[in-house]
């Protein structure tokens, strides 16, 4: 479905000549066949007697996979941003950050700080964590909740503002 959505949104890119978007969700479709690409070689190595049909029905990816790309993708642009601010290039810094805004587009709505906050103290409560080294329990737990709709340090970040470290 959200594969299908971002072929049509690039096909309204083409026509209208928005060619930055065209160029971002041309980029992140080659992302999803890279990774279908992947599941291919990873299927046909585990069933060498596969059809070739099959094959291609299971390398399909889910809704679940291409939120998991597009988050990494996003993943990689904010880190982007971080050193191209640091190393005093603003203007490279902005491009990633517009790429992001279409990305966002079709991720699930974000959290809260609020909403993870109390998604960490539900968790904590649940495992009954008391230290630090719980933190692992903690992140397994929240990550089914949290997939796609928090970034991954800023649910750490309060993990351990809560566990008091």
């Amino acid at each position: 479905m959200i594969k299908e959505n971002i072929k049509l949104d690039m096909k309204g890119a083409m026509k209208s000549g928005n060619t930055f978007e065209l160029g971002v969700l041309r980029m992140v479709l080659a992302s999803f066949q890279a990774k279908e690409k992947e599941k291919h070689y990873k299927i046909s190595k585990e069933k060498p007697e596969a059809k070739e049909e099959y094959l291609i029905k299971e390398t399909e990816l889910s809704d679940v996979e291409i939120i998991d790309v597009l988050s990494s993708e996003v993943k990689k642009r904010k880190d982007a941003i971080a050193l191209y601010e640091k190393g005093g290039r603003p203007e490279l810094a902005e491009n990633e950050k517009k790429e992001i805004e279409v990305l966002q587009k079709y991720l699930p709505a974000q959290l809260s700080v609020d909403e993870i906050r109390k998604l960490v103290a539900e968790s904590i409560n649940v495992i009954g964590a008391k230290e630090i080294k719980d933190m692992g329990r903690i992140m397994a737990d929240l990550n089914p909740k949290i997939k796609g709709r928090a970034d991954g340090g800023e649910v750490s970040k309060i993990v351990k503002e809560l566990l008091g470290k």
